[in-house]
């Protein structure tokens, strides 16, 4: 009996594992199948792991491996092995476009709907037979309304369109747009440095796709430049915390240099010589933080004030997290609409702490960018502002930009979609998403 038993197990086990290794097989054959027709995927196609894993009914992925359901993908490729193909492209897609660490303060279960949304429009739109389907008169439907908004298709734009709307529509929307589970995504309050890091890895392989997408040229279709096109939209969105480091100098600060410092000769000097140290620490080290930095409000009339508080209190709160401040460093707020009508100055915690509690929004008038480069300029030019790193200028509307280059650094953030051609060569831009900044809560935290 025991025996019998035993052969049992073992024939059980040798048919688990057979299935697996049947499964991965398959996957293997999604992935050269959708490498052949787009190439210029292949580094994303091949950058999560497969794991099998009992918990999903479809694939998953956490960004850095894809989970999978052995007993769905054995059942769908004898009976639908072209949906495997869409299921593997839009887990992939979720990776590109970074839906995995965009969901900030929205609702969980809305922007998982948003990013499936975006994810099977880009596919719905590919020339590729292998990734056909009939589209619904609801996708249609859905797929309509998004060509008509007029500052683009992106995960964070469906989600403004789709928060509002009643809880049945929402859930039809999630049925219809249901792909893969996206139960592995990390929760924002658990992103630590391995999240970071995995961050980092699809950012590069989104630019990556889009260089090689780039050198088709005229040979891309509809649904290519589709992708193109979130590629930027949503890599334009993404690490605000990496967007601030760029204005980052090298410079000595006064302090001991732990990779100079020998403290076996230190305390030998202190036994030996009681209590004279037979080699001082190096009193400086070149480090790379932020000195002065200037943040410029535009407080036009159609300027949220909440919207603008929030904005500092999370860039600031994002640059004292990282330790990016030199010592004595000074951070002027100007607040600008068609004249500057503000400039507070402080240097330390508390100061930062009481600006923002009694922060109030001055101005009202129309936008230009212009006057709050000519007060800087002459700060400069009277020495009342010497080390300026460089210069963020937050805005939600069209302004008049300056004509010359500043010798400092300069970013205009943006909160909705703006005009790229109108923003001097010289400047960086970002464009970042109101959520971000609004305190939303969190579906199902």
């Amino acid at each position: 009996m025991n025996t019998d038993l035993t052969n049992f197990r073992k024939s059980e086990q040798t048919q688990t594992a057979w299935e697996q290794e049947m499964a991965k097989k398959i996957l293997h054959l999604v992935h050269d199948e959708l490498y052949i027709q787009l190439r210029y995927l292949g580094k994303a196609l091949s950058a999560l792991q497969p794991q099998a894993d009992k918990r999903v009914t479809t694939l998953a992925s956490d960004g850095e491996r894809m989970y999978f359901s052995v007993e769905q993908l054995l059942r769908v490729f004898r009976t639908n092995p072209a949906y495997l193909n869409r299921l593997y492209l839009h887990t992939v897609l979720h990776c590109l476009f970074s839906h995995l660490w965009l969901a900030g303060k929205r609702d969980r279960f809305v922007w998982g709907i948003a990013c499936d949304i975006a994810a099977e429009y880009v596919i719905d739109h590919l020339n590729i037979p292998s990734l056909k389907r009939i589209q619904t008169y609801a996708r249609q439907q859905m797929y309509q309304e998004l060509e008509t908004v007029d500052e683009g298709i992106s995960a964070a734009q469906i989600y403004r369109l789709l928060q509002d709307r009643d809880p049945l529509e929402q859930q039809a929307l999630y049925r219809e747009f249901f792909a893969d589970d996206h139960v592995f995504w990390p929760k924002e309050e658990k992103n630590g440095s391995s999240q970071v890091l995995l961050q980092k890895k699809w950012n590069k392989l989104a630019r990556q796709t889009s260089l090689e997408q780039k050198q088709r040229g005229s040979e891309q279709e509809q649904g290519q430049q589709l992708l193109q096109c979130q590629l930027q939209a949503e890599r334009s969105r993404r690490s605000y915390r990496e967007f601030l480091k760029k204005f980052m100098v090298q410079y000595e600060e006064l302090t001991c240099d732990p990779e100079e410092f020998d403290l076996s000769y230190y305390t030998y000097g202190l036994q030996l010589y009681q209590n004279v140290p037979l080699i001082e620490p190096l009193e400086s080290r070149e480090n790379k933080k932020i000195r002065d930095f200037a943040v410029v409000l535009d407080t036009s009339y159609s300027t949220n004030g909440e919207l603008v508080k929030q904005f500092l209190k999370e860039t600031f709160q994002l640059l004292r997290q990282e330790d990016c401040f030199f010592h004595h460093a000074k951070f002027h707020i100007i607040q600008c609409d068609e004249k500057v009508q503000e400039d507070i100055v402080f240097s330390g915690q508390e100061e930062m702490d009481r600006l923002f509690a009694g922060f109030v929004l001055k101005g009202g008038g129309g936008t230009d960018f212009r006057p709050a480069f000519s007060y800087v300029n002459e700060l400069l030019e009277n020495k009342k502002l010497q080390n300026l790193c460089g210069l963020l200028y937050f805005t939600d509307g069209k302004g008049i930009y300056p004509k010359e280059k500043p010798s400092y650094k300069t970013a205009f953030v943006f909160l909705q979609d703006y005009d790229r051609k109108a923003v001097p060569a010289w400047a960086m831009a970002i464009q970042l998403e109101k959520e971000e900044f609004l305190d939303v809560p969190v579906h199902g935290a």
